[in-house]
């Protein structure tokens, strides 16, 4: 299991996310985030400027890399042949989701393991809907987002003006 898959919308990515990624890092010889690109979800960037968003804060992680799919998320991961897939927990309150998920993709390819990952506990109550609530209405999302991705917020929200 030296590649594993970490997907998500990351509409927009967090500080969580990152914290995430970088344990992921260091656990696996390679980590590919795989933006999801599911209109059903409405997100507020299109995948091509949420994959964009991670550059930045991903230069000092060589072994990651970012790209885009649709579909089933454990076809992608065999296509990709990766062993394992990530997801964060913030919080009980996602336990019961990314436990269904886990045990539907075991279901459909029982070779990739889903393994969960806790960010730190400062970052245990973000999501990218709060900060995009906050970003919305003008509040201040440096601590939750890194610095492109607060531009990016303020940008698309002007926009909506």
């Amino acid at each position: 299991m030296n590649h594993c898959i970490y997907p998500g919308t990351f509409d927009p990515v967090t500080y969580g996310h990152l914290d995430v990624l970088a344990r992921a890092a260091r656990l696996f010889d390679r980590v590919t985030v795989a933006v999801a690109n599911n209109p059903d979800k409405t997100p507020l960037f299109a995948p091509e400027e949420r994959m964009a968003m991670f550059l930045p804060n991903i230069k000092d992680l060589p072994n990651v890399s970012v790209t885009m799919f649709d579909g089933l998320l454990v076809d992608f991961a065999m296509a990709r042949k990766a062993g394992a897939i990530i997801r964060g927990l913030r919080a009980l309150s996602d336990f019961e989701f990314e436990f269904n998920m886990a045990l539907m993709n075991r279901h459909l390819k029982p070779e990739i393991e889903t393994l969960f990952v806790m960010p730190r506990g400062a970052y245990s109550f973000t999501s990218s809907n709060l900060v995009k609530q906050v970003a919305r209405y003008g509040g201040d999302v440096s601590h939750f987002v890194p610095p492109n991705v607060a531009v990016a917020l303020k940008r698309a929200y002007a926009a909506q003006k």
